[in-house]
């Protein structure tokens, strides 16, 4: 299983890189929009060249903000351009309020392009993702889990009673390994993204699920590598080499 961050901050990218055990940067959106107001392209031309000046040609997954299909796979073909990263992935949504986009999936990845298909709730939002032709799917961990506790009741309830879920597809670890074996069956190089990851457990159970990937706040990478009986050991270690060079 591999690591990536789940950031836009570059003071976090940069950090991150640093750390070693990173194999990749996604962002969204919502994380830039947490950022300075700038230019889209711009501020990832910028996480591009922190990677570059890091050494290491990690991953990069950057989601296209149009709403349109046609405007999607315009849009993409512009950051292919213009950022010339060779490890880059472009992040497609499954769909929208009744939208498909695997259209734009299988055009991109036709001419090339490495697609991140993203925001798939269910096992079979993944299978068509991965069968048109998607490099990486990703399943929002945390979020299909909400979709048995918060609002949106009435949509939920339509889905089991027109058996397109069942209520194991609320618990992200089963999504995770269902679509894993369904990936495995016909589309074994579609790599899994676990995305929306609230906790260290979240990304444990994520990989031991079947999730080729996940991708996380650089806030619980302290919480990874940190425990107090390693900090008690240590301390131990030091304490003692020091009484014997006394």
């Amino acid at each position: 299983m591999k690591l990536f961050a789940d950031t836009a901050n570059l003071q976090e990218i940069k950090a991150a890189l640093a750390d070693g055990f990173i194999a990749g940067i996604t962002t969204n959106p919502s994380l830039l929009a947490k950022e300075p107001k700038a230019d889209y392209l711009g501020h990832m031309r910028k996480i591009v060249g922190l990677i570059r000046e890091s050494g290491r040609e990690v991953h990069l997954s950057i989601e296209v903000i149009a709403r349109e299909p046609a405007e999607m796979a315009a849009q993409a073909d512009r950051f292919i351009n213009e950022l010339a990263y060779g490890n880059l992935a472009i992040k497609i949504p499954i769909s929208q309020h009744g939208r498909s986009f695997t259209g734009v999936v299988r055009e991109l990845t036709s001419r090339g392009i490495a697609v991140n298909c993203t925001a798939c709730m269910t096992p079979m939002q993944g299978l068509a993702a991965a069968a048109a032709g998607a490099k990486y799917v990703s399943l929002f961990y945390n979020r299909i889990r909400d979709g048995l506790l918060e609002r949106h009741s009435d949509e939920r309830e339509a889905l089991l009673a027109a058996k397109t879920v069942e209520e194991a597809d609320f618990d992200p670890a089963h999504v995770i390994e269902e679509t894993a074996h369904l990936l495995a069956m016909s589309y074994p190089d579609a790599e899994i993204i676990a995305g929306s990851i609230r906790s260290v457990l979240d990304v444990k159970q994520a990989g031991l699920a079947g999730a080729h990937i996940v991708t996380l706040s650089p806030k619980l990478f302290p919480a990874i590598v940190g425990h107090y009986k390693t900090d008690e050991a240590v301390d131990s270690f030091l304490a003692d080499i020091g009484r014997w060079l006394d």
